[in-house]
């Protein structure tokens, strides 16, 4: 395994790095002022639209899709320095590059399992930044960790397809340019095959039966940069046949290949989060002073700082090496190490978070540092994506299986 950067990774990093410098991190506080005076929160601050064109006009843009006709055409090992570096400003840079979830996720969706009509309909202009797109299907009155629980219905009707569910958590969904939902529902409840019984479908905002209900709160946030997570009803919504992804009973497996990479890339932008943390700890430490010394000098805070740098050099190293294995062996040959990185890193960064916040007092909880929504936002990703208990449970039954 080399993991060493190959010439257009160090090229991309070193315009990456240059572009947060120079745009990103001083966009920060401007976006934050042109928040508040939006008539709605959940409109798009100016400063995140002139963002995404710098980013584009750089080619800084789609950095995550592996396929060059549609994206940058980086490898899952190339890509992961580059997300690491927009993990240090989660809020702007993810979007700015048009590499934020649930977008990177949905675009994999339609890359891989649509038709060439649903592409050009939705594909082409989420990669051209022009629109957002939400994924729902985590549900509220069963336990969605496991997809084959699902109740929400897809049920045929002549040419369409009539939708009955209620979703919630369902990110990016108030952001008023999200025209698109990928619904997982069932299309045969009563199938023999548990793991057949789902399948996914478009359903365009603007459908008759859909109704974004209310914005969910995350830790007391609403996330306004990433569209918010909201509660979204569909009552008999109906849509053309045509708007079927892969075939009935394939919304399991799509689901699958779906969440592989946006795990990874979680991870990815986690290690990110976690330099950011370290070195706002740096810097508190050498600035403040308490009971007649820097903060610095406390053998306490030596202890964290060490330990937090030991910590994320151990989690980019595994990073790496499950996006080595996706692009050598595929997402199969490198499960082990994707739900390995999906149960340690978060549960790292957010300890990492946890002392910065610590070591800045009332204001590591303050608006006045980004502490407190990367804690909200690392924490969630405990959750996210399949609760780090499910990956345990899974990875330990591979390990067992060894010895039975």
């Amino acid at each position: 395994m080399d993991f060493a950067f190959d010439a257009r990774t160090e090229e991309l990093r070193a315009k990456l790095l240059a572009f947060m410098d120079e745009y990103v991190y001083p966009a920060e506080a401007v976006a934050e002022e042109q928040r508040a005076a939006l008539a709605s929160p959940w409109d798009t601050p100016a400063v995140v639209e002139e963002l995404k064109a710098e980013a584009r006009r750089q080619g800084l843009w789609n950095l995550f899709l592996p396929d060059a006709e549609y994206g940058a055409g980086l490898t899952n090992l190339q890509y992961a320095p580059l997300a690491e570096i927009t993990g240090r400003s989660p809020q702007l840079a993810p979007t700015a590059t048009n590499c934020a979830a649930p977008d990177t996720g949905n675009m994999e969706v339609l890359y891989q399992f649509a038709d060439e009509q649903q592409k050009k309909q939705w594909l082409e202009p989420l990669l051209a930044g022009e629109i957002r797109s939400a994924f729902a299907m985590t549900e509220p009155e069963v336990a969605s960790s496991d997809a084959t629980n699902i109740t929400t219905l897809i049920e045929r009707d002549g040419d369409e397809y009539v939708i009955t569910g209620r979703k919630w958590y369902i990110s990016g969904a108030m952001n008023p340019d999200c025209k698109i939902f990928i619904v997982m529902g069932k299309t045969d409840p009563d199938g023999d095959d548990i793991r057949r019984q789902q399948s996914m479908i478009l359903v365009p905002r603007d459908t008759p039966g859909v109704t974004v209900k209310r914005a969910m709160q995350v830790f007391g946030y609403e996330d306004h940069y990433h569209g918010g997570h909201a509660e979204v009803i569909f009552d008999h919504a109906r849509v053309p046949v045509a708007n079927l992804i892969g075939e009935e009973g394939g919304g399991f497996a799509i689901a699958q290949a779906r969440l592989g990479p946006g795990r990874i890339h979680h991870c990815m932008r986690l290690i990110g989060m976690a330099e950011r943390a370290i070195e706002l700890m740096c810097r508190r430490a050498v600035s403040r002073t308490a009971f007649g010394k820097a903060l610095a000098q406390q053998g306490v805070v030596h202890n964290w700082i060490a330990d937090a740098r030991v910590t994320v050099e151990q989690l980019r190293l595994l990073v790496l090496k499950t996006a080595w294995l996706m692009d050598t062996v595929g997402n199969k040959g490198a499960h082990t190490e994707i739900q390995a990185i999906k149960i340690a890193t978060p549960r790292a960064v957010v300890d990492i978070i946890d002392r910065a916040i610590q070591l800045h007092g009332a204001g590591g909880v303050s608006q006045d540092f980004p502490l407190a929504e990367l804690y909200a936002g690392a924490r969630t990703l405990m959750i996210a994506d399949g609760p780090d208990e499910v990956h345990q449970r899974s990875l330990a039954r591979r390990e067992l299986k060894k010895y039975m």
